[in-house]
């Protein structure tokens, strides 16, 4: 494996263990799960997906997808991590000359039916939930168009879909800018990440929330979340937000959001708005019966 290719696999498996450890409102995390999903798939996903996405330019991004898939489904039984897969995998096929921003328009436009055929059985397996259907398209279906298009079908309800019809940009305009200045001004890596759940939330409504409960709850909790990342209250806001997140039966996760959080810290990492905190930083947040779950380099670097 190529420097650049360990670079990669480091980038993306830091960006995946923290935004998984960073005990965000309403998400999974090491003290925090839910009865289907809990913060060891977190880590166990993580260590599947960095490796094969590291080698992206073996495969498609299509084919890359469904690879991450079916292999986080042999570690895993729920669906951990297919938003962040489809958001990572046209990210990691920009050539390393390039940042992010001059060379994803490139990638997403050069996307085909075939990707588009390996992303719809990369869904149909990872089966994630409030899917619903789609006049065209739909996912039940075999697609006819590239996969940039059929994400441009569903721009409007899934922020994901949205960000292939735009190039990234919620990432790439809200997301790293807020992400660089919350990093600079604290020295805790996972309040800065906190935050960013909170501005994320308050600009862009959760569409995982929207799909299971409504947009009208979608946009409460974009409201809640504005309201708190204003507050100076405290910690106690930050409480209240999470727990009322949780009701529902977890119905109110901010899913998505978590998707573009990964995204995020991934292009931060790459491209040197953000410099990677020392492995033990982040060990030190992560109780001892979840370290064997790590990836074992990880403990080293």
């Amino acid at each position: 494996m190529s420097q650049n290719n360990q670079q990669l696999e480091h980038w993306c498996y830091l960006a995946c263990v923290m935004e998984a450890t960073a005990r965000k409102p309403g998400n999974v995390h090491p003290t925090a799960s839910f009865p289907d999903l809990n913060y060891a798939d977190f880590l166990k996903s993580a260590a599947v997906i960095a490796p094969l996405l590291a080698q992206s330019t073996e495969q498609s991004t299509g084919e890359l997808v469904l690879s991450c898939i079916r292999e986080t489904q042999r570690a895993v039984t729920s669906n951990s991590n297919l938003g962040m897969v489809l958001l990572l995998a046209p990210l990691m096929q920009i050539p390393a000359k390039l940042n992010i921003a001059e060379g994803i328009h490139d990638v997403l436009d050069q996307l085909t039916v075939e990707d588009a055929c390996a992303v719809y059985e990369a869904i149909r397996i990872a089966n994630p939930g409030g899917m619903g259907t789609a006049e065209a398209e739909d996912i039940a279906l075999e697609p006819t168009e590239t996969l940039r298009e059929v994400m441009c079908l569903a721009a409007e309800r899934d922020s994901i879909a949205r960000e292939y019809a735009s190039d990234f940009q919620i990432i790439l305009k809200t997301g790293v800018p807020a992400i660089t200045e919350y990093w600079n001004q604290t020295d805790c890596w996972e309040t800065a990440i906190i935050r960013l759940q909170l501005r994320l939330m308050a600009d862009f409504p959760d569409t995982l929330i929207a799909r299971k409960r409504g947009l009208a709850e979608a946009e409460a909790a974009s409201n809640r979340a504005r309201s708190v990342l204003q507050s100076e209250a405290g910690t106690g806001q930050l409480e209240e937000f999470d727990s009322w997140l949780r009701e529902q039966g977890n119905k109110r996760n901010p899913g998505t959001t978590a998707d573009l959080i990964v995204a995020t810290l991934f292009v931060a990492l790459r491209d040197g708005f953000i410099p990677a905190p020392a492995p033990g930083t982040i060990i030190e947040k992560i109780p001892p019966q979840f370290h064997p779950y790590l990836n074992s380099k990880f403990h080293h670097e």
